[in-house]
């Protein structure tokens, strides 16, 4: 569930009568791509990743599963490792056991589906995105000494992000994308442009002339997918793990997760490509 939405990937864990094994399954959740990843790792990948155009189709697919099948084993690594640290305890059984068919009825399932899922986390979504756009907006219009504070926060997250592999503009996207993912690229995008407002990119091609103009080197594609894959969840998950583990701690630890491992990950394959480059060159 959690690759079409992770927040509804979480709920769908209460299905697991272990509270161990529960919270494992919320505390991963958001190590595979949900739908809102899906755009930025498609896009990126068919910009930088896929040189043949005969055969981009078929790069870009296995590029893309490539990068499912990491998160995928991301979950794993870190399951493995939070059974044997902080979420220690015996696996219990599992008995799949088949209910008795009965009819559906069609009007209670809308209803359910609607007013206790769909309307709920969409008025989640709304309670943060809301006041995001207003602070994004803020932040892009409001200069100091004819810089914007969006400008003055990239160049304070500049150097960090330059050890893992990003820069300051990207890292600012996915901090103020924290809303929901699907803004990520068009916030590097608008602060790339210098414009004041998202604006939808028309083709790939001029997405790549601004990219390629900012500096973008393939290292920086690799950690861009990668960090996509491995960073906080949106907001609507956290409320929602919130919201389902009843803890502040769980929620905090589901933020810090799957961030140490993006940053990890990406710092390591940025080091190897500057040592490989030092020797080649």
């Amino acid at each position: 569930m959690g690759f079409g939405c992770n927040a509804a990937g979480v709920v769908g864990c209460r299905i697991i009568d272990s509270k161990r094994e529960r919270l494992l399954a919320i505390l991963t959740n958001s190590l595979v791509p949900c739908n809102g990843r899906f755009p930025a790792l498609i896009t990126v990948i068919s910009i930088f990743m896929v040189s043949s155009a005969t055969l981009s189709t078929i790069y870009s697919t296995l590029f893309l599963t490539a990068s499912v099948i990491l998160g995928i084993v991301g979950t794993f690594i870190v399951t493995k490792f939070l059974s044997v640290t902080l979420l220690k305890g015996t696996p219990s059984s599992y008995i799949l056991e088949m209910p008795p068919y009965r009819k559906p009825n069609i009007g209670q399932i809308l209803v359910r589906s609607i007013f206790d899922r769909t309307l709920f986390v969409l008025l989640r979504a709304v309670t943060v995105a809301l006041p995001a756009g207003i602070i994004i907006w803020s932040l892009n219009t409001i200069t100091i000494s004819d810089i914007t504070l969006l400008n003055y926060c990239t160049k304070f997250l500049d150097p960090f992000a330059t050890l893992i592999g990003l820069d300051g503009v990207l890292l600012t996207a996915f901090i103020l994308g924290i809303p929901a993912n699907e803004i990520v690229l068009p916030i590097a995008l608008m602060l790339y442009s210098g414009n004041e407002y998202l604006t939808e990119i028309s083709s790939i091609s001029i997405a790549k002339e601004i990219f390629t103009a900012n500096g973008w080197t393939p290292i920086t594609a690799i950690c861009t997918v990668i960090f996509i894959l491995f960073h906080w969840p949106c907001s609507t998950t956290l409320m929602t793990i919130k919201k389902e583990t009843g803890s502040l701690k769980w929620t905090i630890l589901s933020l810090i997760i799957p961030t140490i491992l993006g940053m990890l990950t990406c710092f390591s394959l940025k080091f190897i490509y500057d040592m490989l480059s030092l020797h080649l060159f």
